[in-house]
């Protein structure tokens, strides 16, 4: 059982019920990142999925649409109707046969040929081929893209020597167009879930033709997608607009006439919007309902809204490279001196769970949910202990006071009400002063890779349904890991297990690296994700899978 003192509990609750009510005050919502006053335009919806368009919100501009450079949940929600990779999972996470129509597994696990339906087109009517797959994957892999995410390659033979720099021959790398159907994947040892990474945004093609344009994917005019949709109208900060790919090799299960995103960053005004029939989805994963809503809603729309416990977990980064965060002790002291029930019961509301590891539930381990099989009983919150070890920490860091420090979140209601009670507590059980600025959201992810951050807001979804998903994030360098963490031992950890055929020792190895990621620090876990959603009636087949992803590529509206 966690201990904390019961003073942080009471001052806890004292200050999240300040900070809810000043939450809760009406005032009047102007939409800045929609159209006028938040509203969306067109009209409004009926009828059956003939000629129905399906219409949520995004929150804000998505970071970008090429697959390559993806690393944020708009950009992907966006990318699971314009592209389309080799697989695709189904609402229980399980790869199903997309542009690729069947594969094969040689004996040693370290050989997958997959075979591209003939049927299967790009948006503008080319036919997408092997060959698309190969010089996308390599594209990828090319250090010169940049792409942060390139690690994910890093299974594939001649992967990680050519996105390093250690070679310049992409024939080295163990990916091979056979002929135009065939695609050949040689791994470095066997990889069992590399089925699942097949449907992952960084594994999605790319038209040939971008080659020639650095700037294809900041416009719906060049934007050749392979998906279920195309994209019709991007109004910058504003709206996106998707309509039915007619090349499609499925498009007869495509019904939606299109569907629209808006860009609403007020959670007032994107409920608003919904509950005045201007959209069909409100809240997560890339929207938000207020959390003072929920236990609202869950009386007066209980037949609309849905609770959904997902593989993610949300927490705050801390730049290990600047003073005081580069002492150990200073960051374990910020992490153990707040209430995450608080957090969880009195600002978020959604049925999120307090988190003391990084993995989160449902992911899968030896032989069950992998958070059962660990427990995240790594540290605890102890107002005492805190003060101790930052009293310690700034001692060792010479310093007579904690500095002036800033925590910065992507632009977000809840975000903003989830910053400001964690500060506070801080102020009242460590009497440090901590400044909270928002970003928009692709302005934070940048400012997260260059390192220019203290403490940073951040959130982490399963990419595919194995721990290493969130455990390779942290190995020395890489392409996520934007804390300066560095840990040899970590590393070797990591290492093991990528290379190990046997599950009882791979999840062992990944067992220790989340041990020894929690005695380093280098982020603070807040809690596992609960997605909460409202889905209008009528509308069938729009899910959310294991990880938080929405799918609405197949689905349709049927009156009641």
């Amino acid at each position: 059982m966690r201990t904390r003192k019961s003073a942080l509990s009471f001052i806890a609750a004292l200050l999240i019920l300040a900070i809810v009510a000043v939450g809760c005050t009406p005032k009047q919502e102007t939409g800045n990142n929609g159209a006028t006053n938040g509203e969306t335009s067109g009209a409004t919806n009926g009828g059956s999925s003939e000629g129905k368009v399906f219409r949520m919100n995004i929150h804000s501009e998505p970071s970008t649409l090429d697959p390559a450079l993806m690393e944020d949940n708009v950009s992907g929600t966006l990318a699971t109707g314009i592209y389309e990779g080799l697989t695709r999972k189904n609402e229980n996470g399980e790869s199903i046969p997309a542009t690729a129509e069947s594969w094969e597994k040689s004996e040693d696990g370290k050989t997958y040929t997959f075979k591209i339906r003939k049927d299967a087109k790009w948006s503008n009517g080319d036919p997408v081929t092997a060959n698309d797959y190969e010089f996308s994957w390599k594209r990828a892999l090319d250090p010169a893209v940049g792409s942060t995410y390139a690690y994910q390659f890093y299974y594939i033979v001649g992967a990680q020597d050519y996105n390093e720099g250690k070679t310049t021959n992409t024939d080295a790398v163990g990916i091979k167009a056979l002929d135009a159907q065939t695609l050949e994947v040689k791994l470095v040892s066997p990889t069992p879930y590399f089925l699942s990474l097949t449907s992952f945004y960084v594994y999605n093609p790319v038209h040939q033709s971008v080659k020639d344009n650095e700037a294809w994917a900041a416009d719906a005019k060049t934007i050749i997608g392979n998906g279920p949709f195309k994209m019709s109208e991007w109004q910058h900060n504003t709206s996106i607009k998707l309509v039915p790919n007619e090349n499609y090799y499925d498009k007869a299960q495509v019904k939606f006439a299109g569907v629209d995103f808006t860009m609403i960053a007020e959670s007032a005004t994107e409920l608003a919007n919904y509950e005045t029939d201007k959209l069909d989805y409100t809240g997560k994963p890339t929207g938000e309902i207020p959390a003072e809503q929920i236990p609202v809603l869950k009386e007066s729309k209980k037949d609309e809204i849905v609770t959904k416990g997902i593989a993610s977990s949300y927490y705050y980064q801390f730049n290990t490279e600047e003073v005081p965060f580069n002492n150990v002790k200073v960051r374990k002291a910020l992490a153990m001196a707040i209430d995450r029930q608080a957090i969880v019961e009195s600002v978020t509301m959604a049925g999120e769970v307090p988190s003391f590891g990084f993995v989160p539930p449902g992911i899968i381990g030896l032989k069950e949910d992998y958070r059962n099989e660990v427990k995240d009983d790594f540290f605890t919150e102890n107002v005492d202990e805190a003060k101790k070890l930052l009293a310690e920490g700034l001692a060792e860091l010479k310093l007579a006071k904690f500095p002036k420090v800033t925590l910065t979140f992507n632009t977000s209601d809840g975000h903003k009400k989830i910053a400001e009670a964690i500060v506070e507590m801080w102020r009242q059980n460590l009497g440090i002063e901590v400044g909270i600025e928002n970003q928009e959201f692709a302005v934070l992810l940048k400012n997260r890779t260059a390192m220019n951050y203290q403490i940073a807001r951040a959130g982490w979804g399963a990419d595919y349904n194995d721990p290493m998903t969130y455990l390779d994030m942290f190995v020395t360098g890489g392409g996520q890991n934007n804390t300066g963490f560095a840990s040899p031992e970590y590393d070797a950890l990591i290492k093991k297990a990528n290379a190990s055929g046997d599950q009882a020792e791979r999840i062992a190895a990944m067992t220790e690296a989340e041990k020894i990621l929690m005695e380093y620090m280098p982020i603070m876990p807040i809690y596992y994700y609960s997605n909460v959603y409202m889905l209008k009636p009528g509308f069938k087949n729009i899910f959310l899978d294991y990880k938080g992803d929405i799918d609405y590529t197949r689905g349709y509206y049927q009156a009641n």
